[in-house]
Order: C-alpha cells, then structure tokens, then sequence
C-alpha cells in the first residue's frame, strides 16, 4: 500500500515546503511527498538546482478543464485553496496503488509518524481536524464569530482513503471550488474551507479528530499546552505532539506568534516558543529568502482584477473580523 503526503504552494513558499518534507520523511519514511505547484518553472528564472529534492507537480500539467478561466478569476490565496481536489484526485487516478492521501498545507512541520491519521482511516475515508474544541476565554482574536464565517474545520490538513466516498467528496468539491472559492465572507464563501462544514453530514465516514496533538495553531493555543521541553513533545501531559500549523508566521517577523491573532505573545505562550525558533531556522536554512524573492506566474497585475474584487476587501475592512482581509495578500491560509 502506497501512502503519499501532498503539498500546494507557489515558488515563494517552497521553502516552507522543503521544511514540511524534510520533517515528514524524517518521522514517516515510508510516505512518498509530492508538491503542487501553482507556478510555472519554464516562466520562472528560478534554476533546477535550486529546487528542493521532491517531486513536483506543476499546476498546468493537471489537464484542468477551462484552466485559463479559473486563474482569472481567482487571487493566488484562492487559486492556491481552488486546486487543492483538483491535485488530489489527481494523484489518486495517476498512482492507482496510493491507498491513502493527505493534504498538508507547506507551513506545517510533522514531529510524529502519522499512525494516528492512519487508524482514524481504517474505517473512515475522510480524517478532518476542527479548529477548536474549547470555547475562547475572552474577547481577543481569534472567535467563535469568526470561525462561523470561516468554517469550523482548518483545512491546512486532510487525510483521505482511497474509496468511493472520497471519489465522491472529490467530484463534489471540485465542482464547487469551480465558481465558489472565493473569500467573500458576505456571500458565505471562505474558499475551499467552509465547503467542508458538509462533509460529515453529505458522507457518513468521516472522522472528526479530537486528538489535542493534530493541526495545533494559532486558533487552538488557548486549549493545548505544551508540557514538556524536548521531543517527543506532549501536549497538556498527554496527546504526542503530532504535526503544528504555523499559519501566519513569517520569520521577517520572529517575535509574533501569528498575524492572524493578538491574543498571544511568545511571553505569554513560552511553551510554543522553541518550536518557532527551530521553524524560524529551518526555513532560513531552506532557501526562504531566496524563494521569497521569485514572483509567482499566476498573479496577476492589479489593474487586471475585477473591481467587485476591491469593493469585497473594503467592504470587510471595517467588520470585527477585519483581520481575515489580510489572507487576500498572502498565498497560503
């Protein structure tokens, strides 16, 4: 049984996803990891050597009907969030001996064999994490309120089984994606994520994950703690640290914990701090600042986008969750 972790990113964050792989393959050795690029290397000056050792798989080269059409109408954060079925049914129908496919986002490092993904699948085709499992105590970012407009599971990660359901899920997905992958919070879109709000209800084998140690981020700090100083790390005495999401950190920005959130500070979150130390390293070491240097071929100049596009951002700017404006200028979630 083939087992393969999938990636998505542009150019500019192929150092997040070297770090992402190196981590897996370290922990998980058996995984095949292959990362989709929305980009295009025959438009890039970037050099083969460049390159990190894994497979890629261009975005062009998907065969994806009216392909022109939906990089048009996209901002890369949607375009990069629009592909993400697109990819994995492709890789299902290009490796028919891969049984079991994740999706991880490229700002993710992985600490553990993924066994437990693995054991939620045996009877289950789909393997979703949600957000939170514990209210917010307090009025900082991020909310309850917020996570209703964007959707109650983070799909920086899914876990999926080879079968009928996920064929299934995969077409329906896809078809929304096609035309609904916007982020226009007015109109119930938050890009592939809110979608996802349906699966457990549309299919039956769906596994909800209350594992403390899966997708840890910004968005679940107030119900997890890491409580002990080396790896394998627990979390809150317990759960095995598997895989944390280090959505919204940038290391041009070492001291913040996430730009999606204040109710943190790394004095106040102590425990996390080393794991963004080592993250920060890890990516300098990487090549992000070279990768981050290299314009990505899909985005395109601002005069060309749709001006409902501009009203959309304004619109949100003034709104308590102004903060989720800000994924409109970046290219991962």
């Amino acid at each position: 049984m083939q087992k393969i972790v999938l990636t998505i990113c542009s150019i500019n964050y192929l150092a997040q996803a070297k770090t992402l792989g190196d981590s897996l393959k370290k922990h998980n050795p058996t995984y095949r990891y292959f990362i989709g690029l929305v980009d295009r290397l025959d438009k890039s000056d970037i050099q083969k050597d460049q390159l990190p050792p894994y497979e890629l798989i261009e975005l062009h080269t998907l065969g994806i009907e009216d392909l022109d059409d939906l990089c048009e109408k996209y901002n890369i954060t949607e375009l990069n969030t629009a592909v993400k079925p697109f990819f994995l049914d492709h890789i299902y129908n290009t490796y028919p001996e891969a049984e079991i496919v994740h999706y991880f986002d490229p700002d993710i490092v992985i600490y553990q064999p993924l066994t437990e993904i693995e054991k939620g699948l045996e009877n289950n085709s789909l393997y979703v994490t949600p957000h939170t499992l514990k209210a917010y105590p307090d009025e900082y970012e991020p909310q309850e309120r917020g996570l209703l407009n964007t959707g109650l599971y983070n799909l920086g990660f899914i876990g999926t089984k080879r079968s009928a359901t996920t064929a299934s899920f995969l077409a329906w997905w896809k078809d929304r994606l096609r035309d609904h992958c916007y982020i226009d919070l007015e109109k119930g879109m938050f890009v592939d994520q809110l979608w996802v709000n349906f699966a457990p209800l549309y299919y039956e084998d769906v596994y909800v994950s209350r594992h403390l140690g899966l997708n840890m981020a910004y968005w679940n700090l107030h119900e997890r703690v890491i409580t002990n100083d080396n790896e394998p790390y627990l979390i809150n005495e317990k759960y095995p640290l598997i895989f944390f999401h280090f959505s919204g950190y940038s290391p041009e920005k070492p001291t913040q914990i996430s730009k999606y959130q204040n109710r943190y500070t790394f004095q106040e979150k102590s425990d996390v701090a080393s794991l963004f130390d080592f993250y920060a390293q890890a990516l300098i070491a990487n090549g992000h600042n070279t990768y981050k240097k290299f314009p990505c071929f899909y985005i395109k100049p601002a005069p060309l986008l749709p001006r409902k596009r501009f009203l959309r951002v304004r619109k949100y700017a003034s709104m308590p969750f102004r903060w989720l404006v800000n994924f409109i200028d970046t290219v991962q979630l």
